[in-house]
C-alpha cells in the first residue's frame, strides 16, 4: 500500500477537487477537504465562516483516521500559507507518509463553485506563499 499524502493547494476554482478525484480514483473516501464539513445531509453546501476552525480540525481528524489504514490520501484546501499545511506534515511524520504538495493553477478559466467574492479571492492571492 502506498503511504502518500497529496496536499493540493490553490485558489477557489483552480480545479483542486477535480484533480483530487482523479488521484483517488474509486476510493473517493480518501479525498478530504474542509469544505466537506459544510455539506448537509441533503448534499447542499452551507458555508459558515464562524465554523472554519472546526472544519479544518474535522479534515485533519479524517486524514489521521485514514492514515491508520495506510491509504493514499488527497487533501484539497486552499492552503494559501505554509503554516496551514503544518498539521498535515506532522501527521505524515507520525504515520510515515511521504508528502506531495501540489499547486493547482486556474489556467482553464474555472469558476469557484462556492461563489467566493472577488475581493476575497484577491486577498487570498496576496497571501499565497510558495516555497520552491
Amino acid at each position: 500500500m502506498s503511504k502518500e499524502l497529496f496536499l493540493l493547494r490553490g485558489l477557489p476554482g483552480a480545479g483542486k477537487s477535480t484533480l483530487a478525484k482523479i488521484l483517488v480514483g474509486d476510493k473517493d473516501y480518501c479525498h478530504k477537504e474542509a469544505d466537506m464539513y459544510f455539506v448537509d445531509s441533503e448534499g447542499k453546501y452551507k458555508f459558515d465562516f464562524s465554523l472554519i476552525k472546526e472544519a479544518h480540525e474535522w479534515c485533519q481528524s479524517e486524514v489521521e483516521f485514514l492514515m491508520k489504514y495506510e491509504h493514499k490520501i488527497v487533501v484539497s484546501n486552499t492552503f494559501t500559507q505554509e503554516w496551514e499545511m503544518q498539521a498535515y506534515y506532522d501527521l505524515a511524520k507520525k504515520y510515515g507518509y511521504k508528502v506531495n504538495s501540489i499547486i493547482v493553477e486556474n489556467r482553464h478559466g474555472g469558476v469557484n463553485e462556492h461563489n467566493v467574492p472577488q475581493e476575497t479571492l484577491e486577498k487570498m492571492k496576496q497571501r499565497f506563499e510558495v516555497k520552491l
